[in-house]
């Protein structure tokens, strides 16, 4: 069973940037999918950014297109989420979670572990 810890949220003025961590403990995730996943107060989880750790693919919601990056380090067992040019409507509880098999999805149910969440607050 794997767990997942993420870290390096904080609040931060619009047009900062921030680096979330989701290091991975238990086992391996080399072969599963992982995700990054968002909550603000009197919303839905949503789908940030999700990568397909053995084929290397990636996919992004619209919003955070072109500013967000996930990424992975094979050795440290983590994935990251840089995030740059911060909107306020940025802000909610980030969330790492992983699933197994290759394919990406944008259902956070599909999604069998999560982390605790760290929150991302961005003031304008």
């Amino acid at each position: 069973q794997v767990q997942l810890v993420e870290s390096g949220g904080g609040l931060v003025q619009a047009g900062a940037s921030l680096r979330l961590s989701c290091a991975a403990s238990g086992r391996f995730i080399s072969g599963y999918t992982m995700g990054w996943f968002r909550q603000a107060p009197g919303k839905e989880q949503e789908f940030v950014a999700g990568l397909s750790w053995r084929a290397g693919g990636t996919d992004y919601a619209d919003s955070v297109e072109g500013r967000f990056t996930i990424s992975r380090d094979n050795a440290k067992n983590t994935v990251y989420l840089q995030m740059n040019s911060l909107k306020p409507e940025d802000t909610a509880v980030y969330y790492c979670a992983s699933r197994g098999g290759n394919g990406i999805s944008r259902s956070p149910a599909l999604y069998s572990t999560w982390g605790q969440g760290t929150q991302v607050t961005v003031s304008s």
